[in-house]
């Protein structure tokens, strides 16, 4: 075929019909794109300040979100068609041609898409609601006790050491100032970091190309969490709202699902990789913690929750994995030996709400429990006993879920103190200083995105530490995946990539970068691939 309109238009009457009105002779510039103008997708943004994306990906954005109407009772053919629409708009996107006639094209698809099927309702503002702008609300930090029986309960205001926590931040920025500029961060393996990382700025090496694939085997129920095996590019798992989880494997081509891991006899809300990447946990709604072999999909154990409450989430001890922190619906925390499926005495907590969120720092003395009634709480964690001491909450907005924690001690050359990124249901992500050896945190910075009721996670960008500037990446209920630049004042946001066709609930990257995967509500999984220069 001549031209890549023509060759869309196969898609049937509706595209062309998109394609006709684009050409009609009111529009005196067409003949300037006659060689293959055509409806643009969801993964390339432009290189201004503002990181918004391209009329292209705004148009795939635009696809995606009506594709639900399409063949209703024949998912496939929807996930199908999205592939198609992504191969061939990215193409054709290379030809550069005249902006203002894709943004013609965008708005004549998009009246014609809610002629048809109707008009998308409207997502609400993520200015609706905000964190509370007392920094004594989002800065409260509350002692406990030491004495056990005046655990859960508040306790008086004392001044705290900083301990080790501000000592690594101190030591941290001695060893930066005397480092000559354009140096790595000095650990054994900085210069292998930066191979990978390369000379690269944040948006160069944050622009990615376009879908290397997409998972449908979930379609129709939400993928509350997906996540890379540990130091490995191409083995991926996610769980579903289905009862199962899927391990995949991107290479070698082509992109399959190794195995489906079967058994939970209700939704699963989260799971963790073990360090060597044998082992599964999962939670689900059933009430049970579930260890899995990852090489066959068996199921090597199965441990109840005392309570018979619903597990909401898991992670493992960073330092001993053959401990998980379990999360549930009734308020309580615990710590279980999963080699043998019972409690560790003394390693249990409880909290304001149901426990969402989970994260330990990377030497696994610290662990940082986040609820749905807003409060953030830490925990000491005895290495030898597996006991937890509840040490500090902190109240970051009340009733608000607190769904996502993640922990990481040095950010990047320009972020050097040990910091936690939070997804708190406040249409803002939250970047928090963690400020002495209990775990107390200091707002920091906070960034837009629009988040008011989903389960939305977020992620440090796994090679922040090796280059200029430091990133981090969250979903969205606007369908949209944001790269924030946490150094960055003002115009924060990296890239912005458009495709999914529900939020965005989560995001993982492979060890090196080179593929960031997504999962939405709609229970699609796209694996995003970085641009190659």
């Amino acid at each position: 075929m001549a031209h890549g309109c023509e060759r869309l238009c196969q898609w049937g009457p509706f595209e062309k019909e998109s394609y006709e009105q684009a050409k009609s002779p009111r529009n005196q510039r067409w003949r300037k794109a006659e060689e293959g103008l055509c409806p643009d997708s969801g993964f390339l943004f432009t290189q201004s300040a503002c990181g918004m994306a391209a009329v292209w990906q705004q148009v795939l954005a635009v696809d995606a979100r009506y594709n639900a109407y399409r063949t209703p009772t024949f998912p496939q053919f929807r996930t199908q068609y999205i592939r198609r629409r992504s191969q061939l708009l990215r193409e054709n996107a290379k030809c550069g041609f005249e902006p203002g006639l894709r943004r013609q094209y965008l708005r004549l698809r998009s009246q014609l898409l809610a002629l048809r099927y109707g008009p998308l309702s409207e997502q609400s503002s993520f200015r609706a609601s905000s964190v509370r702008s007392s920094r004594t609300t989002l800065d409260r930090m509350e002692d406990f006790e030491e004495d056990p029986r005046a655990q859960g309960a508040r306790g008086h205001r004392r001044s705290v050491s900083r301990g080790s926590y501000q000592l690594q931040a101190q030591m941290n920025r001695a060893v930066y100032d005397e480092r000559p500029p354009g140096s790595v961060v000095p650990t054994s393996v900085a210069e292998a970091s930066r191979a990978m990382a390369g000379d690269t700025t944040l948006s160069e090496n944050y622009a990615f190309a376009g879908m290397h694939h997409i998972f449908d085997q979930h379609v129709d129920s939400a993928v509350p969490r997906l996540q890379f095996a540990n130091d490995d590019k191409h083995l991926l798992a996610c769980c579903s709202l289905d009862g199962t989880l899927s391990i995949m494997t991107l290479s070698p081509p082509p992109a399959s699902v190794k195995v489906t891991l079967r058994g939970h006899a209700g939704p699963v809300t989260d799971f963790a990789w073990s360090l060597s990447n044998d082992i599964i946990v999962s939670t689900s709604l059933d009430g049970t913690l579930r260890i899995w072999n990852t090489e066959d999909g068996r199921c090597i154990r199965e441990v109840r929750d005392p309570e018979s409450s619903e597990l909401l989430c898991c992670t493992f001890q960073p330092m001993n994995n053959n401990l998980t922190v379990v999360g549930n619906g009734k308020h309580h925390l615990q710590v279980v030996n999963i080699s043998t499926g019972k409690k560790v005495k003394g390693g249990s907590s409880k909290l304001t709400g149901r426990v969402l969120s989970l994260s330990f720092d990377a030497p696994g003395r610290i662990l940082w429990a986040g609820d749905d009634r807003g409060s953030i709480f830490s925990f000491l964690f005895d290495m030898a006993t597996g006991k937890l001491t509840k040490a500090k909450r902190l109240v970051v907005s009340e009733g608000s879920s607190i769904c996502s924690i993640s922990a990481r001690s040095w950010i990047s050359r320009e972020a050097r103190d040990p910091s936690l990124l939070v997804n708190a249901c406040v249409n803002k992500l939250l970047l928090y200083r963690v400020v002495d050896n209990e775990g107390t945190l200091q707002l920091k910075r906070s960034f837009p995105i629009q988040h008011g009721s989903q389960l939305v996670q977020s992620i440090f960008c796994p090679l922040m530490s090796f280059r200029q500037g430091a990133c981090v990446v969250t979903g969205s209920e606007d369908g949209c995946v944001y790269f924030f630049d946490v150094e960055r004042n003002t115009k924060a946001i990296v890239n912005k990539l458009q495709g999914h066709g529900g939020p965005v609930l989560d995001v993982s990257f492979n060890c090196d970068e080179s593929l960031l995967a997504s999962a939405d509500s709609t229970g699609m999984v796209i694996i995003w691939r970085r641009e190659q220069k």
